[in-house]
């Protein structure tokens, strides 16, 4: 499946600068800041730096660098929630992709919940 960027999204323009953000991490493969409406106390989103518009996209494509920078993000983010040792609470974490999943911005992006009883991930079928 071929993949299109659009490096118009508001999470490219973020990453240029262009729109300001709420930093709660950066290394050079991802940016995490809190979300402008925020689902959970804490809710973080971490996007990588390259142009990738989903998971199996930045999966596929990334470079082992990229990977693991992205991830090790998520990692960073979890231990500045405090969320990350066994003292946490826990958190989920999501990452949409396509109409189905309800993907609003197509540019990869994971999001970090945490600070409340999340309820389940989906209704019961």
């Amino acid at each position: 499946m071929a993949y299109s960027y659009d490096d118009q999204n508001i999470f490219a323009k973020i990453l240029r600068g262009e729109i300001p953000n709420n930093t709660v991490f950066e290394n050079d493969y991802a940016l995490a800041f809190r979300d402008l409406y925020p689902q959970a106390p804490d809710h973080v989103l971490v996007i990588p730096k390259g142009p990738y518009v989903c998971y199996d996209h930045f999966a596929n494509a990334a470079s082992d660098a990229e990977i693991v920078g992205f991830t090790r993000a998520i990692g960073e983010v979890c231990k500045i929630l405090g969320v990350a040792d066994d003292a946490g609470e826990g958190y989920r974490t999501i990452a949409n992709s396509g109409e189905h999943g309800v993907q609003e911005v197509e540019h990869l992006h994971v999001h970090i919940l945490a600070g409340r009883p999340l309820g389940r991930m989906l209704a019961k079928a």
